[in-house]
């Protein structure tokens, strides 16, 4: 039987657009491979927040996950089925296990390398003490979005449950971040009693970024207000626009007063603070899991020009300033600092890369230390801070630098013991949702 030429009019481009696919998708692959295998050469192989764990039983290499990442180049396909390749970058937005339609993906905390400490928070956000709540950062859902979907969320179990009798309110809110502004707006739509308690001023986490952060969310449901959509905004922008919320609902919130104790007596909760002692039915803590700077606990700390953190550059400006740590907070301030003043900069980190930053960030500083205006030391520790210089340490050689300003970045301590001190349990995660 001879073949009709004529099919060739319909093969030979069916046959094309097979072959082309079959090329691209083995050019991605090969590049997934590449960032993966480059990601553990640098030691960039642990994720730092929630972040999907892939069933390769259940995977199709549909790339529907690769697709819905927000952030880029996080995910890949590698031999057919998705992994993750930039595991440092993700931050947990949570896209890809949406878009995956054989439920391949769960989002979980930690790895089997490094684990991650979490209070205990159930599906209501109700902690293993009936009564108390967790939303935002500290249950460790650190985006903005995610902060106020659960604080409106929390807020709507805690509705639920009966009025308690003899309490000066009916839910106390800790922490005016992202995830406390949503809960106040919430306690307001549903008519509770309330009160919240913020121990620094206005704006929570975000108040203590760098000038002119960029702050990527998602749009999320601010109660009262409906939907707020912006994806990159500056932390100035942020600000105004929580500072309007505030204003304009007229939220019950007291700033500069910290929380120093939340007991049961008889049913209700006493909460003291460094001003006042109130008794509620519920509590909600919506603090963030670095309210403590992380101390290095090395001699001389405890001068007076060293901070945790950086609030206004141009307060540098002329100064030789040593930046410790090798996260976003760190790379930002040192960044900052390079690029807004005169100002002599350090950045030390103990670490051999810089994993634990965004892309971003990391290439600001690549071009800092290129151009000369920045000096990166990894593999450093801080030795001792004099008045007058820094001892660090680095390959095992000691020396010292001239220096008038200490920035230390080291992250946060998860408030531990004043969790335990009202009863939470605290479990490490290991890879585990």
């Amino acid at each position: 039987m001879a073949l009709d030429p004529s099919l060739l009019w319909y093969v030979l481009p069916l046959v094309g657009i097979v072959g082309f696919y079959i090329v691209r998708r083995g050019r991605r692959e090969n590049e997934a491979r590449l960032a993966r295998e480059a990601a553990l050469e640098a030691g960039l192989d642990q994720p730092t927040s929630l972040h999907p764990k892939i069933d390769p039983l259940k995977c199709i290499g549909c790339g529907a996950c690769v697709a819905a990442c927000p952030e880029g180049d996080v995910l890949g396909r590698i031999s057919g089925k998705a992994v993750l390749i930039s595991p440092t970058e993700c931050i947990g937005h949570g896209a890809c296990r949406t878009a995956c339609p054989v439920d391949a993906i769960q989002l979980v905390f930690g790895t089997e390398k490094r684990g991650i400490e979490l209070p205990h928070v159930g599906p209501d956000f109700q902690t293993n003490v009936p009564g108390v709540f967790i939303a935002g950062e500290l249950g460790g859902m650190g985006l903005i979005r995610n902060a106020i979907e659960q604080g409106r969320q929390a807020v709507d179990e805690i509705a639920r449950l009966p009025r308690a009798h003899g309490a000066d309110y009916d839910l106390v809110i800790v922490g005016a971040g992202p995830a406390g502004i949503s809960a106040s707006l919430a306690a307001q739509q549903h008519g509770l009693n309330y009160l919240t308690i913020e121990q620094e001023t206005f704006g929570g986490t975000v108040a203590h970024f760098p000038r002119n952060k960029l702050v990527m969310t998602q749009p999320a449901t601010l109660p009262g207000y409906g939907e707020v959509k912006f994806r990159e905004i500056n932390k100035e922008s942020l600000l105004e626009f929580w500072s309007n919320v505030v204003r304009d609902s007229g939220a019950n919130i007291i700033y500069d007063e910290r929380v120093t104790r939340i007991e049961d007596v008889s049913g209700v909760f006493s909460i003291a603070t460094t001003q006042r002692e109130v008794r509620a039915g519920s509590v909600l803590l919506a603090i963030g899991r670095r309210g403590t700077p992380r101390a290095l606990d090395v001699p001389g700390e405890d001068l007076p020009h060293v901070v945790y953190r950086l609030i206004d550059p141009e307060q540098y400006a002329g100064m030789r300033v040593l930046v410790v740590g090798g996260g976003d907070s760190a790379l930002e301030a040192a960044a900052s600092l390079v690029e807004e003043t005169d100002a002599e900069v350090i950045l030390a980190y103990r670490g051999a890369a810089l994993g634990r930053a965004k892309p971003r960030n990391r290439e600001r500083i690549a071009r800092a230390a290129e151009s000369g205006a920045l000096r990166l030391l990894l593999s450093t520790n801080i030795i001792q801070i004099e008045p007058e210089n820094v001892l660090l340490e680095r390959n095992g050689r000691q020396r010292h630098f001239p220096n008038d300003a200490v920035i230390i970045c080291a992250g946060g301590v998860l408030p531990t013991d004043f969790l335990r001190s009202i009863g939470i349990n605290i479990q490490t995660k290991y890879g585990t949702a």
